[in-house]
């Protein structure tokens, strides 16, 4: 059994993210790419002391990056939108933006 931090590797804080932040209640966090719908649920309870309703992820492909004739690729991430309980209080990670 991973850790709650091994799962939960770091909030995703973009404009999408605030807005489903403030207008859903959904959190969205980058999550470890083996990780499960109920490890995420378990970890965002564990470190947040908050209850989950429900949990939605996506995973993307690492995109081409090239520099001059050289190729790579990025790596592949995974996305968790956590969606807490109705009455429950908004853990602030993204403040002084």
């Amino acid at each position: 059994m991973k850790s709650a931090y091994q799962i939960i590797r770091r909030p995703v804080i973009t404009e999408k993210g605030l807005a489903v932040k403030e207008n859903e209640g959904t959190l969205v966090f980058e999550v470890a790419a083996k990780a499960t719908k109920t490890e995420v649920k378990e970890a965002v309870q564990k470190i947040f002391k908050v209850k989950v309703d429900s949990v939605r992820t996506a995973t993307f492909q690492g995109k081409e990056r090239r520099r001059g004739k050289f190729a790579g690729y990025r790596p592949d991430w995974k996305k968790a939108y956590v969606r807490l309980k109705s009455g429950e209080k908004m853990p602030e990670y993204a403040q002084n933006l």
